[in-house]
């Protein structure tokens, strides 16, 4: 099942009008009997493998009591938000059973790993689903590249908010290698969401003062609660430190759709990682930006006595609990916050400034709103005006260099994440770089960001808006390997 089947098909999910009036394409047609063998494939892998794997996930529904008395639906990994962390070794092979415990069919992505298409865990890539009742084994022949990686579901959303990225289906996965990210005294893993998704007409979701402002009609998705981990802020168990403690905090934003700024007033987050890559320029930072699926890795010092919290710079962002409190030890009395000073978020602080050597081939991508078609809810999303699955791919040629060239023409933010690869941001706005290695780039209104990828991991690569309502509505495109 593609998206755009999904769209017409799935109950409680409304058809696309733009996608109905399209006639197939070559490369639509391509697509659709990709994935027809894709289900063939997962038909026959149904049944999980006699021999025991070396982790076990079962998406499964469950229940949250994010603050007292506040409890959310939802569906999760092993029935805990976040899922298990999986702790791999870079390069040694692993194999993950997945159990679906629903009544439609999933798929989970390794989000980060440069592992194979049909492992990736994108069925626009032509990974097999995992059926409704059944199971499916995973199998990373070595994993890489080290560091902070993720799990999530990859399945489409459309209208259904009950579903997708939505949900809590999302965990930690941690690539061990040689490195010492920091010298640390405690780690500990914090990953952002949000819940009680709605479609909330625009002029309510810019007074909402959302991460994301649409410039057209249409709709963007509100939330009513927000949480890191599985609690609100002052619910759950604070982090509890002791002074002159360095710790490792590896941040995750697991949100659908919504973007973060966080701080810790009275405290400096030393940004050592980006999307789990060791950054060239280590930088000391009063206010982190967590864009959707971005993991930020920071050294904190402990050198403030007290109870602090460490939350969203937005006020509406910590009422609806986007917050934790960090507790020093012989420490007591309500969490203290103090707004930070206004700063940019700039990626280029972290990296060299020197550029990149030209690249064999740029590739513009003009990032745009084509705006509701017809009497459509949403707005539909396109990349050089085409809106997948309604796509000519991208060629490449094993062995070389290309440079994207993302060229934002609308006015929200949009996270680009490429699979398989890990990139090199190459420019920003007019600041040339180097060294900056990430899976995700933040691309603010109107701007343009260049990045490197070499075409070094064969098979089809899915290329795409990682907001699950821009992905959805076509912002996807794929690459292909020239034979």
């Amino acid at each position: 099942m593609n998206r755009r089947s999904f769209l017409l098909s799935a109950g409680g999910v409304m058809a696309h009008p733009l996608l109905n009036s399209l006639a197939p394409t070559p490369s639509s047609l391509l697509y659709a009997a990709q994935q027809s063998a894709a289900k063939k494939a997962a038909a026959a892998s149904a049944k999980a493998p006699q021999a025991r794997a070396d982790h076990s996930l079962a998406i499964q529904p469950c229940t949250l009591e994010i603050s007292p008395g506040v409890n959310i639906r939802t569906l999760a990994y092993n029935g805990q938000v976040p899922g298990p962390i999986l702790r791999l070794r870079q390069g040694v092979p692993v194999t993950i059973d997945v159990a679906n415990h629903t009544d439609r069919e999933d798929i989970v992505h390794w989000h980060g790993l440069t592992t194979d298409s049909h492992n990736d865990g994108a069925m626009e890539e032509g990974s097999p689903m995992i059926p409704a009742g059944g199971s499916l084994r995973y199998t990373l022949a070595a994993p890489n590249p080290p560091g902070t990686r993720w799990y999530h579901t990859h399945t489409s959303a459309g209208s259904n908010l009950s579903i997708g990225t939505y949900t809590g289906q999302f965990g930690f996965l941690l690539v061990e290698g040689p490195g010492d990210p920091g010298h640390y005294d405690q780690e500990v893993f914090l990953a952002i969401h949000h819940w009680q998704p709605s479609f909330v007409p625009m002029v309510e979701t810019m007074q909402a003062e959302s991460a994301n402002h649409p410039a057209t009609p249409g709709s963007d998705v509100g939330y009513q609660y927000a949480t890191i981990n599985a609690h609100r802020l002052g619910a759950g168990e604070p982090i509890r430190v002791k002074q002159g403690q360095r710790v490792l905090m590896r941040l995750l934003n697991a949100s659908a759709t919504e973007n973060v700024l966080l701080a810790l007033p009275g405290h400096t987050f030393r940004v050592i990682a980006l999307d789990g890559n060791p950054v060239p320029n280590p930088k000391e930072v009063e206010v982190v930006q967590v864009a959707v699926a971005e993991r930020v890795d920071a050294i904190v010092e402990m050198k403030s006595p007290g109870v602090w919290t460490l939350g969203s710079t937005l006020e509406k962002g910590r009422q609806m609990g986007l917050g934790i409190v960090v507790e020093y030890a012989g420490k007591s009395g309500p969490p203290v916050w103090k707004d930070p000073p206004s700063a940019a978020w700039d990626y280029t602080q972290f990296a060299i400034a020197k550029p990149l050597a030209d690249p064999d081939e740029t590739l513009p991508l003009a990032l745009m709103d084509m705006g509701p078609q017809k009497d459509a809810k949403f707005d539909t999303w396109a990349i050089n005006g085409q809106s997948w699955p309604n796509i000519d791919p991208l060629k490449v040629t094993r062995g070389k260099r290309y440079r994207l060239l993302f060229q934002n023409t609308s006015n929200d933010q949009h996270p680009m994440h490429l699979h398989r690869h890990t990139f090199e941001v190459a420019s920003i706005g007019d600041k040339n770089i180097s060294g900056l290695r990430k899976d995700v780039i933040n691309v603010m209104p109107l701007e343009t960001v260049g990045v490197d990828f070499v075409a070094d991991n064969p098979g089809d690569t899915l290329l795409h808006c990682h907001m699950q309502l821009h992905m959805d509505f076509g912002f996807m495109q794929l690459i292909k390997y020239n034979v």
